[in-house]
């Protein structure tokens, strides 16, 4: 049973394990599955609890670092699937028009006896929330926020026609309309109840809204901004000031309904990516090609795609050949050519040729779904700023209230002011300490920034991530398919003795052949070239950073590195440890292959350094990070002249996988924020425990896209000074936002109380500092580095 383990919001959540053929806690893929959750970021503890018939898998983890959704997906890929009883929606919320309408929402909703975690994003107009279906279900929780006067639907409704698109903008011109019609007709002297009727009117159209979700958030137990105003504006109607009451209302709406044009621009950045998918795709069947709705679609399907098209769906081309845009996914600016056998992505588009292409991957698992899911989770996880502003709000609205209650009642008790003009005062009061504009400051922003990266092919997984990147003193990289192209080739195969080359790359290949690391695949593209047949390994074991061993025919092969062939005693020939050094000292890498007793040859693998790492390092210094390693399981030798060539600052060389993770944490103890940049596959240890993973090529591999916080989805390493680039400008950005929303607060309060700025002054300047920030978060839609 899910349930709080301390004051933070981290949870703890029981799984049942379906793997097949588990019998208990010393099953190895119970413990593979255990140690894969433990690595990823926001999981601070997964064992196992067997005290049950059936085993169940007890996870706890923190909803602003990782979600509901990507356990589950990381589980399901690791053979276990979640219980059905813990289930995690994602509802598009609408009608908000301030930052306090979240918090009310999370304020109701977290109460609900079921709910465990539950965050809303005004920016984003989305709420997350996780909970137990045995105790409440999706629609209840959608019926309370409807019982809230907010509205609840899916990110594809859209309403037709301008005004319902743009209902509250239109709202607030009829209400500045009809106010300024009243004023009007009370300055040429027109009958009173006409006057009033009209001012009647303008009040409605310009309170409607802001009323109800105050009304329905007080009958919760909850004082909020706009049931504020609402009294306001009636305090001052009370008071005959309908002019001011009026104004108040027509301004606070309008300024929440440009506020709500302008967030729109950032959602729509961040919706085109789900829009780029097409809906129906042309499918052969039975010799028969017609079009059909992609969900409809399964595994191993012929989708015909004509030229100028977009892919429908992931696939690997069984005909044709076409240049295909993969920009809108990847960020690559020039098409990539593909041929029969090259894997394609939903919603890139396809060049001039065209392509019959075998799909693999369903609809709702292909990779555009897979980075659109994540970032709509990524919307909803509050970043550190957010979360202390959230703090502070909790304080902050009792302060304003009390101060508002000693600005009305203590003047006139002391004989300083009319009962009128303290309530006018203090209706200021309340209107310059509103907390909107500082609501919106943070999210805002972070919204902006993510909708940006996206756009260029970059998937940041929340604000968190967001924020640390602009905190960055030190990137730690790995060296093979990081710093170097990933593309390695063997330069040299030689035989010692009576041994052929075509024999020693025969046994290299033995073994290598079910291995996905670059120099494996590099040993056996090799052998293909040369037509050489490999034998078949049985009991292959990898030895981690050290290579491979396993039985061919009657024989022990080992393939690897010096340790690994000296691991029970084995000396190697003098002769051949000193050609592997000359060859290490020209920057290849050496793989030894000892068959039985016997060294019976070597290979070297040569892996060139990126085109654009050297300027991608200089790029990144300018940036102001201080500290720039490289780590690598490769030979100092190999690793030192990769190094200087790209300009690194520093490598550590022959590290095991825990080693690199040592490194990081040697590194985050001595210089303090750091980035590690790898595969997000062999380094996922080193990328969870950094303070921001970062994955390249990740449009490639699912795991990628899971386990790192942030993922660049081209295989570029030039985007990385993009990436932190606009990690740097969000965090100034959220630092001038709140800054101003800050100073007119400390400015205009003063002055409300001093009766030196009127409630139409302070609306103007609440209203002014509102829009001012979240025009200034867009700013980052248009950040290119």
């Amino acid at each position: 049973m899910p349930h709080p383990v301390s004051d933070e919001p981290r949870l703890s959540l029981e799984v049942p394990v379906l793997l097949p053929g588990i019998d208990g806690e010393n099953d190895q893929c119970v413990e593979r599955l255990v140690g894969r959750l433990q690595d990823l970021r926001g999981i601070t503890m997964a064992h196992l609890e067997s005290d049950e018939e059936e085993p169940r898998l007890c996870l706890h983890y923190d909803p602003n670092l990782v979600a509901l959704a990507q356990v589950e997906r990381l589980a399901r890929d690791a053979g276990a699937a979640l219980t059905r009883r813990y289930r995690h929606e994602t509802l598009h919320i609408t009608s908000m028009d301030c930052g306090d309408c979240a918090q009310s929402i999370e304020h109701v909703v977290r109460r609900m006896d079921g709910v465990l975690q539950v965050s809303v994003s005004y920016a984003a107009e989305k709420m997350r929330v996780e909970f137990d279906s045995d105790t409440v279900t999706r629609d209840a929780i959608a019926s309370r926020v409807l019982s809230m006067g907010f509205e609840v639907g899916t990110e594809t409704e859209s309403p037709q026609g301008w005004f319902a698109r743009h209902a509250e903008l239109a709202r607030a011109m009829a209400a500045g309309i009809a106010l300024t019609a009243a004023f009007a007709l009370e300055r040429i002297g027109a009958p009173v109840p006409a006057a009033l009727a009209v001012y009647g009117l303008s009040y409605f159209l310009g309170g409607c809204d802001i009323a109800r979700h105050g009304g329905k958030a007080l009958a919760r137990g909850r004082f909020t901004i706009d049931l504020l105003m609402t009294v306001a504006a009636l305090g001052a109607a009370a008071l005959g000031q309908w002019v001011e009451g009026g104004l108040l209302l027509f301004l606070f709406s309008l300024g929440h309904a440009l506020e709500e044009e302008a967030m729109d621009r950032a959602r729509g950045a961040i919706t085109a990516l789900g829009d780029l998918s097409p809906r129906t795709a042309r499918v052969r069947r039975d010799d028969e090609t017609r079009e059909r709705p992609v969900a409809e679609l399964l595994r191993g399907d012929i989708v015909v795609v004509r030229a100028g098209e977009r892919i429908p769906m992931d696939g690997s081309i069984r005909a044709g050949r076409s240049s295909v845009d993969e920009s809108a996914l990847t960020g690559e600016s020039l098409p990539v050519e593909k041929e029969p056998g090259a894997t394609v992505y939903a919603g890139s588009v396809n060049g001039d040729g065209t392509l019959e292409i075998e799909v693999t991957k369903l609809a709702a698992d292909s990779t555009l779904a897979r980075v659109v899911a994540l970032v709509s989770e990524a919307e909803t996880q509050k970043s550190p700023t957010q979360m202390l502003v959230d703090r502070i709000a909790g304080f902050f609205v009792p302060a304003t209230l009390a101060t508002v209650g000693v600005v009305w009642i203590a003047p006139p008790l002391l004989g300083w002011l009319s009962w009128s003009e303290a309530f006018l005062r203090s209706m200021a009061v309340l209107v310059s300490a509103s907390p909107c504009a500082l609501a919106i400051a943070t999210p805002a922003a972070v919204l902006s920034g993510i909708a940006c990266a996206a756009n260029r092919g970059v998937l940041i997984k929340g604000g968190v991530h967001l924020e640390n990147l602009g905190r960055l003193r030190a990137i730690a990289f790995d060296k093979t398919g990081t710093i170097t192209r990933g593309q390695p080739e063997v330069t040299d195969v030689i035989g010692f003795e009576d041994t052929t080359e075509e024999r020693v790359l025969s046994d290299a290949a033995a073994l290598e052949a079910g291995s996905n690391h670059p120099l494996a695949r590099a040993v056996v593209d090799a052998a293909a070239r040369r037509d050489i047949d490999a034998p078949e390994a049985q009991e292959i074991e990898t030895i981690a950073g050290k290579g491979l061993r396993a039985r061919v025919g009657d024989s022990l092969l080992r393939v690897g590195t010096v340790d690994l062939l000296t691991e029970d005693g084995f000396t190697v020939p003098a002769d051949a440890t000193a050609l592997a050094q000359r060859l290490e000292a020209e920057g290849k890498t050496v793989v030894l292959v000892r068959r039985d007793a016997r060294v019976v040859g070597l290979l070297a693998v040569a892996d060139e350094p990126r085109v654009n790492a050297r300027e991608t390092i200089a790029a990144l210094r300018r940036l102001g990070i201080t500290e720039l390693t490289m780590l690598t399981g490769d030979n100092a030798r190999v690793a030192g002249a990769v190094a200087r060539e790209v300009r690194l600052d520093d490598f550590r060389a022959a590290l095991l996988p825990e080693e690199k993770l040592q490194t990081v944490e040697e590194l985050t103890r001595r210089v303090g924020d750091v980035a590690m940049v790898g595969d997000g596959v062999n380094d996922a240890p080193a990328l969870a425990r950094a303070s921001v993973g970062i994955a390249m090529g990740a449009a490639g591999t699912d795991v990628a896209l899971e386990t790192a916080d942030v993922a660049l989805m081209a295989d570029d390493l030039g985007v990385l000074p993009f990436t932190i680039g606009l990690g740097r400008q969000t965090r100034r950005i959220v630092t001038q936002n709140l800054v101003v929303a800050l100073g007119v607060v400390a400015v205009l309060v003063p002055l409300s109380i001093l009766g030196l700025a009127s409630i139409g002054l302070a609306i103007v300047l609440h209203e002014g500092s509102t829009l001012g920030v979240v025009a200034n978060a867009l700013r980052l839609l248009r950040y290119r580095g």
